[in-house]
């Protein structure tokens, strides 16, 4: 099954009941079978499913650490996806303990209920359940790979944390399996839900500001003491796959794919620790450069910002976590006619992006098409992009994406 995108849609549906449904396909060769509200079509690409009525997502949680426990408070408030079951080797999270679990946002872990729950000792066990459609991956990164691949050739649709894999090849490796199996791989690369992030998101899809021409992007942290594998390319990436992903998405999300980058870098042995970059594109009006990795400083735990400039005007964001609390330049945007916005974005706490990303994967599944920022193709790119920076730090080099 060719994963779509949003904007292309699968299929039109009218509903007349559970039993009788009008269904307009390209190249549909035949109905299998109906069960309730879920419609199997044999299409040329292979099996698809089209969710139709009122459908609740089933998911399977892995990974229960700090994103794990985020993921399950996003649960608590979604309205298209359940979790029904989890799996973990850590017998006391088996049994509801959660209260080891302690992040850099959102509350700390907690006792929680079971009782509704189907529990496993491993991810291959719980894909044995087939009451469950989707596969939420909260696992660290150098195991994606192998836990998505296992849970596509099991029949189950895939949530995973960002970044997807390592490697381009390790996010290939991934995509060519859901291709095989028929399933969706969506990656939780939650940044474009948040606030002034989703606000410049929405700015992108509409005509009011004309096209992008290009933008800054920070994103900057403290030492990540905390991490001991940080910096170790086959398990966490280091700054480039574990941080500046983020605005790699991103850019990509804006501008489309860079055709050459280039990237100055401070290094720790071969990994880049900071770098600032340029990078080209088809369009030669645009140009984009980054500042992202660790600053040896310990006031500043956590920075981000980005100004992007549209062709009618410029949107400008920029935060920072002190040791004293938090420094904030809210969004503005800059008409060219001379006007400042100062938009009022909707209130939300540290959990609401992350309910908001779980829908949207959930209604991606239902219509059979990705939504834009929880696409693997897309999220597949951004890794792309950060290899290449790091090769042109390496080389000294342009390199073509």
């Amino acid at each position: 099954m060719r994963q779509q995108a949003h904007d292309e849609p699968l299929a039109s549906v009218e509903f007349v009941s559970p039993q009788h449904l009008t269904l307009s396909l390209r190249k549909v060769e035949r109905a299998l079978a109906c069960r309730n509200w879920l419609v199997y079509i044999l299409t040329d690409c292979g099996f698809c499913d089209i969710y139709l009525g009122d459908f609740m997502l089933r998911v399977g949680l892995v990974g229960i650490g700090f994103m794990g426990w985020i993921h399950y408070l996003a649960y608590q408030r979604s309205q298209k996806a359940k979790l029904v079951a989890f799996a973990s080797r850590e017998p006391g999270k088996r049994q509801g303990d959660w209260r080891g679990i302690k992040g850099n946002f959102g509350p700390p872990g907690e006792q929680i209920d079971v009782s509704d729950l189907r529990v496993f000792e491993s991810l291959d066990a719980m894909l044995s359940d087939d009451q469950i459609d989707m596969i939420d991956i909260c696992l660290p990164p150098h195991l994606h790979v192998p836990a998505a691949c296992a849970a596509l050739r099991a029949g189950k649709h895939v949530l995973c944390e960002k970044p997807l894999a390592l490697s381009t090849e390790g996010c290939d490796q991934i995509l060519d399996e859901a291709a095989s199996a028929g399933r969706m791989v969506l990656v939780a690369q939650v940044l474009p839900y948040m606030g002034q992030y989703q606000a410049i998101y929405e700015a992108l899809q509409g005509p009011e500001y004309g096209a992008p021409l290009g933008g800054y992007f920070k994103r900057i942290i403290s030492p990540p003491d905390w991490i001991p594998d940080f910096y170790d390319m086959q398990r966490i990436g280091g700054p480039l796959i574990d941080l500046h992903v983020h605005d790699t998405h991103f850019i990509r999300m804006a501008y489309g794919m860079p055709q050459q980058v280039m990237c100055l870098a401070e290094m720790q042995g071969t990994t880049v620790k900071f770098c600032h970059s340029l990078m080209r594109f088809e369009d030669p009006r645009v140009i984009v450069s980054t500042s992202s990795g660790v600053a040896n400083q310990s006031s500043r735990p956590f920075t981000h910002g980005l100004e992007l400039q549209f062709e009618k005007a410029t949107m400008q964001f920029e935060l920072a976590v002190l040791s004293d609390g938090l420094d904030v330049m809210p969004l503005k945007i800059m008409t060219q006619d001379g006007r400042l916005i100062r938009p009022e974005l909707p209130a939300a706490d540290d959990i609401a992006a992350f309910a908001n990303e779980i829908d949207d994967a959930a209604e991606s599944i239902r219509l059979g098409a990705s939504a834009r920022r929880l696409d693997g193709r897309v999220a597949r790119d951004a890794i792309h992009i950060c290899q290449c920076l790091q090769v042109s730090a390496e080389t000294g080099q342009w390199v073509n994406c």
